[in-house]
């Protein structure tokens, strides 16, 4: 798929901005806050959790590399999962990333504040002060880890990437030195000695293993960060696989030695990293760092968690603003989190709201290891989810010769998912609080969607597939779109509309001729009948093909078509039914044309128009609208459908008594834009009159366009009626009609 630049703000960050993106995310703030939880759980086999971790981020990676790749656009697993899954289920990705990111920010800010406060106790210390007991309370501690997250979220709100780089390269810079220092004082250690620092190295068995892998698996997350800014990433196909495979790489080169230099000349002879752990698992680093380095290498730790806490706290506040952006433009969440600030650019709104989620969360969660717990076990099941959707895309086609592939497939992403899955079921049971947040947090958002967002997400989902027919088949969908012809000379209008309507490559058309047995005769002798047939058979054929469709021809015999019409679109379950009528009348409308409506489980899209009509002769468009939302999915699909590949002028018209309120009006107005700016992506004028006779109003307006789109009411009982509106318009005008109802 083409790269194209994302939410207006451009792409600007190149290989090193992207690994730095990954780097800052990854590396030091993760381990420096949870090696000690991770040493109080297995011992010296914190090194292999560690190391298992990092072949299912690896594996995780892998999948990631093509996801994004393909789908080169900000938002990270909530744009995969839009692409392959439901609206629905896309938002649900969505809502669980972006609570992910800001709990790992919240993890860091919490690191942050813990590190701050002990270098001021120590600093108080080494000036021969006392420092006073508040200076460590869980208030002190908020505090300073609020400042740090409004700090950055100010920093993100001046500038697109929030400056955040000098800290990256200032702490791989001190983690370096602190490994050298540590792998030279192993220089001068026995083997033996080495040996017992590291027995026993399984002190807590299986259980401790996985303990550890579940608390610390946040520790290598971060290269998905570079995937949720992807929209902002030049030359995606190449610079995000190759920034995520150097982010992880640079990570595991320093965490594995580091924790090997941590456990064992970083413990005085005869002692155990296990023991100090479990007595102080916050600063276990730093005091380690002391033992081989004295208070230049204590300090030099300090220095490194801090750099690394707000460097990968920059990060996660980054990329869940981007997730933030990109939902709110789908309308998953309000759409105010999608504007820009108009100087700067940025997305202001979207910062504003994701910092105070974290400072929420941070009042909430009472520590590190809980904060390192949840955002661990949200993060796997998100892994787990972006394996899965490789699987589904690779498997209904997706993917470009540009992209990324995955090697071994499916076996990576299967092992990876699976592994992912498992460790995430796990860590819920071990720590049943990090289970809980996850659980209401799902809950809360699923309401949230079905309550606040669903309609308006669900329009432009709706217009998305329309515009863009890859997403139908990348969902797994084949709609089957049912068009009944009677008349040789309304072919050419049917099949084209039908072929308007029907995604490209993915959708089907059944063109369906209904003839009456001997003893009918409403539509002539049957010999005359099956000159029709085959006419239109032979006419549907020739406009088809030489579109690039190939529909599919059924014939049935029945003494009633309009009975027969539905009970063909039941057996074949047909997502749309499209009639075309020559005239429409109140009689034929309120009988055989309303009791079609009501009697299928389709969307309905009836065609009234003069013969020779193609949709290939529409310029303007007119949406007539009464205020209510009963068929804006199907209506933004179909002019969608009608504008993909050619730009139409579409007009959205509201019409009030001259007697309304300015209330009312004012009102009114702003629900036709924002019903505008769904439907139609924001790419059509909104017009709104005031008038005696609104209907009237309404009916000169149409004679004066191209095309009317119109929708059906939808009653309490779910029954689709002909409202006066539409009765008036389909009988008093001869601008070509299109009367829709959602099923």
């Amino acid at each position: 798929m083409a790269a194209t630049q994302e939410h207006g703000l451009g792409r600007s960050v190149g290989l090193w901005g992207a690994t730095g993106i990954g780097i800052g995310a990854i590396v030091g703030g993760g381990i420096l806050a949870l090696a000690g939880v991770a040493f109080a759980a297995t011992g010296p086999g914190a090194m292999l959790a560690f190391a298992l971790n990092g072949v299912i981020a690896a594996l995780t990676a892998l999948s990631f590399a093509e996801l994004a790749s393909t789908f080169p656009e900000s938002g990270g697993s909530y744009i995969f999962a839009k692409k392959t899954l439901s609206g629905e289920a896309a938002f649900m990705v969505g809502w669980v990333v972006w609570l992910a990111s800001i709990v790992a920010g919240v993890l860091y800010a919490l690191g942050f504040a813990s590190y701050a406060s002990f270098a001021i106790v120590h600093v108080g210390r080494a000036a021969g002060h006392a420092a006073p007991t508040w200076v460590e309370s869980r208030g002190a501690l908020l505090v300073l880890a609020i400042f740090a997250t409004a700090g950055y979220g100010l920093l993100l709100y001046r500038k697109a990437s929030g400056g955040g780089m000098w800290a990256t390269i200032g702490k791989i810079i001190l983690f370096m030195v602190l490994i050298v220092a540590g792998l030279w004082a192993l220089v001068d250690e026995p083997r033996a000695s080495i040996a017992g620092r590291l027995t026993p190295f399984f002190p807590g068995g299986s259980i401790g293993l996985f303990q550890a892998m579940g608390y610390t698996f946040i520790a290598l997350q971060g290269f998905d960060l570079i995937a949720a800014v992807g929209g902002e990433i030049r030359d995606p196909q190449r610079t995000i696989p190759r920034a995520m495979f150097l982010s992880l790489g640079a990570a595991l080169a320093i965490y594995l030695p580091f924790l090997f230099v941590i456990a064992t000349v970083g413990v005085d002879p005869g002692g155990s990293i296990t023991a100090r752990s479990l007595e102080d698992p916050a600063t276990v680093v730093a005091s380690a760092a002391r033992t081989y380095l004295g208070p230049f290498g204590f300090w030099l730790v300090i220095v490194a968690a801090i750099l690394s806490m707000l460097s990968a706290l920059h990060a996660n506040l980054l990329a869940a603003s981007r997730v933030a952006l990109t939902m709110a433009r789908d309308r998953s969440l309000p759409h105010a989190l999608g504007d820009l600030h108009r100087a700067k650019g940025t997305p202001a709104i979207a910062i504003l709201v994701t910092s105070l989620m974290a400072v929420v969360v941070l009042v909430l969660v009472p520590n590190v290891p809980v904060a390192g717990a949840v955002s661990s076990l949200i993060f796997l099941v998100s892994f787990a989810l972006a394996h899965g959707i490789n699987i589904l895309m690779r498997q209904r086609g997706g993917g470009s010769e540009t992209a990324f592939r995955v090697p071994g497939f499916p076996a990576v992403p299967i092992v990876g998912g699976l592994a992912c899955l498992g460790l995430a079921l796990y860590q819920g049971f071990v720590v049943p609080s990090a289970g809980l947040i996850a659980v209401l947090w799902l809950g809360f958002g699923f309401a949230l969607y079905f309550f606040l967002f669903a309609r308006r997400a669900g329009v432009v989902d709706a217009s998305a597939e329309g515009l863009d027919p890859e997403l139908i088949r990348l969902r797994g969908r084949a709609p089957l779109v049912l068009v009944p012809i009677a008349k040789p000379t309304s072919t050419q209008a049917m099949v084209e509309l039908a072929n308007a309507i029907t995604p490209p490559r993915v959708g089907r058309v059944l063109l369906h001729s209904v003839v009456q047995p001997p003893g009918t005769w409403e539509r002539g002798d049957l010999a005359q009948q099956l000159v029709d047939v085959e006419g239109i058979l032979n006419q549907s054929l020739s406009l088809s093909l030489s579109s690039g469709s190939t529909p599919e021809w059924l014939t049935t015999i029945a003494r009633d078509p309009w009975l027969e019409i539905a009970r063909v679109a039941k057996i074949h379950r047909c997502e749309s039914l499209l009639v075309g009528l020559g005239q429409l009348t109140r009689e034929t409308m309120s009988t055989r044309v309303g009791g079609l409506v009501n009697s299928v489980q389709s969307n309905v899209v009836i065609l009234r128009a003069p013969e020779g009509w193609t949709p290939a002769s529409v310029g303007s468009i007119l949406v007539p609208v009464g205020g209510r939302r009963d068929q804006s999915v199907l209506r933004a699909r179909l002019i969608a459908n009608l504008s993909r590949g050619r730009r139409r002028q579409i007009t959205y018209l509201r019409v009030l008594h001259e007697n309304a309120s300015a209330r009312e009006r004012e009102e009114a107005e702003k629900g036709l834009s924002r019903l505008a700016q769904d439907e139609a992506s924001g790419d059509a004028e909104v017009l709104f009159k005031h008038a005696d006779d609104a209907l009237g109003e309404l009916v000169r307006a149409c004679q004066q366009t191209d095309l009317v789109i119109l929708g059906l009411q939808r009653l309490a009982n779910r029954q689709r009626t002909f409202g006066e509106l539409t009765l008036r318009l389909a009988t008093e005008t001869s601008t070509p009609l299109i009367l829709i109802s959602r099923r």
